[in-house]
């Protein structure tokens, strides 16, 4: 391709596109891309942080390099070094920041002693280099990501308290019952879980965090705070360019931007009103995208093989050709994996919480820790939630993703057999 293609951003969406595509990969972070979903193994030991590398892009990347200014009209990227990138197509995938909550003792962006998030390697190194055996852990939010970060912590030896505003942990994902089974492994793991409470401050002495404060008046002891509070898009480099910007840069089914020059992919983008802030559909946004330059550039070749020069740099299209690839948004399933003397894997997908007439259909193995749930809408499967036995999911998340009407002959309970009532 002789498109010059920058991309911003080396996450998920981004070396994605660099495994795929030749183009200049500007990463502000000063390691190799890596597989972000990874990160609470590397913090509780179980993987070096080498062995989380993405695959080698095409090209050389420039890492620790910060894109500071898009100038539209000149087609440049200006970075913090002063080095200016010249771009024919620019891709935003500049992925989203962990949420600061509003505390007592937290003042803008600069954190105290022992306050950390749990968003970059970096963040994953600094809490290894912090806990040890007995270290007073209190992670702020009981999301996906506290329990992850909660779970790795408590591998390491540290005293762990689970704080969590909501009433239940990962109630975006799990209904009740799931729900408290993973408080109960949890807590099995020695993790002291507390939900229905919001964390009001912070205490600090000589610029250390001592403590936690909930706004009932309890007080967590803490040498060790981890912000797990959720993520927000980066747009401030779109905003400031003059990029449409609702929550994330938005987007249409071909991963444009409101200038037709620059795309957007992975955190930072919002398709059709909806960030997805998820591995999945950060891979689908990327490979969308670059099956869309790809067939962009073939036309492009062609007319210039044969003497016509197309208008510099414009979007090509061709009349009779294949049609545009689109992106039109993605079916994301959750899984996670804890750890501990039984390990516990568990699988989310669209609602769990049914609607009135819906059918549901549920099976629970106490003894074995495993729970088994679908909802089903009509003919259509809309959701479902696996604990412990997770056999059935590949042919749930296939039923699911494919939004194909059940078969007739089927009983709904054969959707959680172990082979997902695909034999």
């Amino acid at each position: 391709m002789s498109t010059r293609i920058v991309v911003v951003g080396g996450g998920t969406a981004g070396a994605r596109l660099a495994q795929r595509l030749p183009v200049t990969l500007l990463g502000e972070e000063p390691h190799a891309p890596y597989n972000r979903v990874l990160l609470a193994d590397v913090l509780a030991g179980r993987y070096a942080p080498e062995v989380i590398a993405l695959p080698e892009p095409r090209e050389p990347v420039r890492l620790g390099v910060r894109a500071v200014r898009i100038d539209r009209a000149a087609r440049t990227v200006e970075c913090a070094d002063g080095s200016l990138v010249g771009y024919d197509r620019l891709v935003l995938a500049t992925g989203s920041n962990p949420v600061l909550p509003p505390l007592r003792g937290l003042r803008g962006a600069e954190l105290p002693e022992g306050v950390h998030p749990f968003r970059t390697l970096d963040d994953c190194l600094t809490l290894r280099a912090l806990v040890r055996p007995g270290v007073r852990a209190v992670v702020i939010g009981g999301g996906l990501l506290g329990v992850s970060a909660a779970r790795a912590l408590a591998a390491l030896g540290a005293e762990v308290v689970l704080t969590q505003q909501g009433e239940r942990l990962m109630e975006r994902q799990l209904d009740s019952h799931a729900s408290s089974l993973l408080r109960d492994h949890v807590e099995s793991l020695g993790v002291e879980v507390h939900t229905e409470c919001r964390v009001s401050g912070l205490r600090r002495r000589n610029g250390a965090v001592t403590a936690v404060e909930l706004a009932d008046g309890f007080v967590l002891d803490a040498q060790v705070v981890v912000l797990a509070c959720g993520v927000r898009p980066r747009t401030a480099l779109a905003r400031e360019a003059g990029l449409d910007v609702a929550t994330g840069i938005v987007i249409d089914d071909e991963l444009r931007t409101s200038d037709p020059y620059i795309h957007a992919v992975g955190d930072c983008a919002e398709h059709a009103g909806r960030v997805y802030g998820l591995a999945g559909p950060a891979l689908e946004q990327a490979d969308a995208l670059a099956d869309l330059l790809l067939a962009e550039s073939a036309p492009h070749a062609a007319t210039t093989a044969a003497g016509t020069a197309p208008a510099e740099h414009a979007p090509a299209t061709a009349v009779g050709t294949a049609p545009t690839p689109r992106y039109t948004g993605t079916r994301s399933l959750t899984r996670l994996t804890l750890g501990g003397a039984h390990p516990l894997d568990l699988a989310a997908f669209g609602e769990a919480t049914p609607r009135p007439g819906d059918d549901v259909v549920q099976l629970t193995d106490a003894t074995r820790t495993a729970y088994r749930k679908v909802v089903v809408r009509g003919d259509r499967l809309v959701g479902g939630v696996l604990l412990g036995d997770l056999a059935a999911v590949g042919a749930l998340a296939r039923a699911w993703e494919g939004d194909e009407a059940l078969p007739d002959e089927a009983p709904l309970l054969h959707l959680l057999t172990h082979d997902g009532g695909s034999s």
